[in-house]
């Protein structure tokens, strides 16, 4: 596991590099090969943002966020990662067992989506 953590237009603080690599250490026990993280973290005005990107084999997952907190902004930018890396690996299985997938579904169940209501206005 490889995190990489770049600081722009801010003090590179021991406490906001240990609570990254804290959280992002944890989104490995979700990837079965080891991961490189490249993570920047930014301050524009009163914007904080948290850049990350992780790559495990073939699989990348990119996320931002900004808010006006940066611990709040790594912990938002974690869970969408998390997010992304649970429905891959929900893609993954399904096609590992054989699954068919929602258009597939869809068509052999004939589910048709249904026409829009057009409303006039009096």
């Amino acid at each position: 596991m490889n995190i990489n953590i770049t600081f722009r237009h801010m003090v590179a603080t021991e406490a906001v590099k240990k609570h990254t690599h804290e959280k992002i250490a944890k989104l490995q026990k979700f990837l079965r090969q080891a991961m490189t993280a490249q993570v920047t973290l930014s301050v524009e005005g009163l914007n904080h943002t948290a850049d990350v990107g992780i790559s495990s084999g073939s699989a990348h997952f990119h996320a931002t966020e900004k808010s006006e907190d940066m611990y709040a902004s790594i912990d938002m930018v974690l869970d969408k990662l998390e997010r992304q890396i649970r429905a891959a690996k929900g893609v993954e299985m399904s096609k590992k067992r054989g699954g068919a997938s929602a258009g597939e579904f869809a068509a052999s169940e004939n589910i048709v989506p249904a026409p829009a209501s057009s409303r006039s206005r009096s």
